[in-house]
């Protein structure tokens, strides 16, 4: 264990081999030093930010969100600070990405600001993304981002259903005129790429691909330039999926897991056709931040997919050869964490964050050693 104390961190991006900028789902954005363990809190962040424990001193929306979920558990609260990313150019314009939980009328949504970091602030912030409309319910935002080779910022967001007998007549995730349920390609000022897939006349702009249920994790293999993304299923239906350009990735017509909703019978949409997983597993993992690897620390895991999931603390290495998952290991299963995000530092050393429900300031970040 390199730091602990941490508020449910969710994600780091590293300024240095010995520095990161991490984000605290319910907490701050912080900046660490992992040789002298000094943290800063970075000011400046945007009031709109909502968390459970913000929420909770707050009249914001009071008696929108319940304590329960629908099935009868209790209310998780995954709004908060969600990834942070530097620019590919940072050296030299000092601008991060930051994806957060906005409150707005009407509830919450995904937003995307672009950021320069000065002296320990966040100055001259831009909103470049809001995956309107606000709704309520403080679960499956999404808000995994990633640059790919061609320098242009992918951003995941979240259906925001907890049960399908919610879905409307064109279900969430497969309406182009909904932002919710989708992955977004943008240029690094917010506008949208030439090049980007053509949905219809209707199409909310930047659309890259459709059909998402609850994907966090994404990232790109340094190896080939593939983008490859994590997804949350309901019960089972865990994936890994590779981005490809306008994919329907199915969801809610089709899925490799069972439906929480006991009425829903998804209707089929004639002429579509999905883009199918890479990998699903039987269990639930609940993958979420993943990394490929390539430090010399572990020369057997080189070049593979490191994947941290939440619901049973688990981690895995997975090996791929072109598109294909060709085996999987589930590592540390003596010694389980519940495991939020997998991060290399450029130096090649590898990480993982971990959070802990029954003590929120009780994550940590871990670094991965050698025996």
């Amino acid at each position: 264990m390199i730091i602990d104390g941490l508020s449910r961190p969710w994600s780091m991006a590293f300024l240095s081999e010995d520095e990161v900028l991490l984000s605290e789902k319910d907490g701050d954005l912080l900046r660490i030093n992992l040789t002298t363990k000094k943290r800063k809190r970075i000011k400046g962040f945007p009031e709109d930010r909502i968390d459970s424990l913000l929420y909770q001193k707050s009249d914001f929306e009071p008696g929108v969100f319940p304590s329960r979920m629908p099935n009868g558990t209790k209310e998780t609260f995954n709004a908060g600070i969600l990834d942070v990313q530097l620019d590919p150019n940072y050296t030299k314009n000092n601008n991060i990405y930051i994806s957060y939980v906005s409150k707005g009328l009407g509830g919450s949504t995904t937003k995307v600001i672009r950021a320069q970091l000065e002296n320990d602030s966040l100055k001259n912030i831009k909103s470049i993304f809001l995956a309107l409309p606000y709704s309520h319910g403080m679960y499956h935002y999404g808000g995994g981002m990633t640059f790919g080779k061609d320098n242009k910022l992918y951003v995941t967001i979240g259906e925001r259903l907890f049960n399908e007998d919610n879905q409307p007549e064109i279900p969430i995730a497969q309406n182009i005129e909904d932002r919710r349920g989708k992955i977004y390609r943008l240029n690094s000022d917010g506008s949208i790429p030439a090049d980007n897939p053509d949905f219809g006349e209707n199409a909310i702009p930047g659309l890259f691909a459709i059909g998402i249920r609850a994907a966090q994790g994404i990232t790109v293999e340094p190896k080939t330039g593939n983008i490859w993304f994590s997804e949350h299923g309901t019960t089972q239906g865990d994936e890994i999926n590779m981005l490809s350009k306008g994919a329907n990735y199915g969801w809610p017509v089709i899925t490799t897991g069972k439906y929480r909703g006991n009425n829903f019978i998804p209707k089929k949409i004639k002429g579509v056709v999905y883009t199918n997983p890479k990998w699903f597993w039987l269990q639930t993992v609940a993958p979420t931040g993943l990394t490929f690897y390539t430090g010399d620390e572990f020369p057997l895991w080189k070049n593979n997919l490191i994947i941290p999931g939440l619901s049973r603390g688990s981690l895995w290495r997975v090996r791929i050869e072109g598109e294909t998952v060709k085996s999987m290991e589930e590592l540390f299963i003596d010694d389980r964490e519940r495991s939020r995000k997998a991060i290399q530092s450029p130096n090649g050393k590898l990480y993982i964050l971990t959070e802990d429900l029954s003590n929120r300031t009780n994550g940590k970040i871990i670094r991965i050693k050698p025996e």
